[in-house]
């Protein structure tokens, strides 16, 4: 494990986003997004390879981890998808980066999703864990199977209060088990997971978990400022430019299909990666296929 990069902050309306930069200035620019419950530490065997090929990494902390702040007490600590789509935006015009190539997974790997179907403009190209995640809020009150349901206890969870005070006041436990739950056949959670574990000391990172968790169901109300968007996302948009998906073959709490259900959603060139071995934590475990699929994807 080396040290980590130098911490930098771009303040946009809501935030003051913390981030760290790989590469040279002027080269490409690639935008690494970490999901729930990790940080920019996920990426530390991705970015610096990306770097040394000539291209500008950009690795921020989504809102309610590590060093990113909200500018004042009155932001709603949303944790909802179109929040985390905005911050992107946000954070690409703060840095003046007219298009980006994105990867994400998880909460990142939505955001990134999102930008995508809506800003096509703004995107080279996309690398997606687990592929088109762009929540279907208003089809959410359907139940999955049971052994579905089974893997998203911990969302249930934090729909009451007793969920919210389990977060508070375990969120370093709780949230290493998922990791072992989510990552079943991965040998180093264990040894990187303090590595991370500090960027959940935020002091918005339960409300904004717990919110984002009840937004997808339907049991809080979203911003209202991002309400257009989320009604745009209702229609479960197409992804038009090029775009891989990455999912893990031992992904414990959203494990592939046999068949690929998401292809209808892009329009572009679409590919699917099933990575043997590997679980939720795509970009730690399998860092060489993230590398791989943006090289590929930025020389298609």
């Amino acid at each position: 494990m080396t040290s980590a990069p130098k911490v930098n902050f771009a303040v946009t309306p809501l935030l003051r986003i913390a981030y760290e930069e790989h590469g040279p200035a002027s080269g490409e620019p690639i935008i690494l997004l970490h999901g729930f419950p990790y940080d920019p530490r996920t990426f530390d065997e991705v970015a610096p390879v990306l770097a040394q090929r000539g291209y500008r990494v950009i690795v921020p902390y989504l809102r309610g981890y590590g060093p990113t702040r909200f500018n004042n007490p009155a932001i709603a600590r949303s944790g909802q998808q179109a929040a985390l789509a905005q911050d992107l935006l946000d954070l690409m015009d703060a840095l003046d980066i007219p298009q980006a190539a994105l990867c994400g997974y998880d909460w990142g790997g939505r955001a990134a999703c999102i930008v995508a179907a809506l800003w096509p403009e703004r995107v080279r190209c996309l690398v997606a864990g687990d592929g088109y995640i762009v929540q279907d809020i208003p089809g959410s009150t359907q139940p999955l199977g049971p052994e579905d349901e089974h893997r998203l206890w911990y969302q249930y969870y934090f729909h009451t209060a007793r969920g919210v005070e389990g977060l508070t006041q375990n969120r370093r436990e709780l949230c290493q088990l998922l990791w072992r739950l989510w990552s079943p056949t991965w040998k180093r959670g264990a040894e990187l997971y303090p590595f991370t574990a500090p960027s959940f000391e935020n002091p918005d990172f339960v409300d904004v978990v717990i919110h984002s968790y009840r937004h997808r169901f339907m049991y809080a109300p979203g911003d209202p400022t991002l309400e257009w968007m989320e009604e745009k996302l209702t229609e479960q948009p197409v992804i038009s430019v090029p775009s891989i998906a990455l999912c893990g073959g031992d992904d414990g709490v959203g494990p592939p299909s046999a068949d690929d259900g998401d292809a209808g959603h892009f329009s572009g060139f679409y590919e699917r990666r099933v990575l043997a071995g590997v679980g939720h934590n795509i970009p730690q475990e399998a860092p060489e296929a993230i590398v791989k699929a943006l090289l590929d994807l930025l020389g298609h």
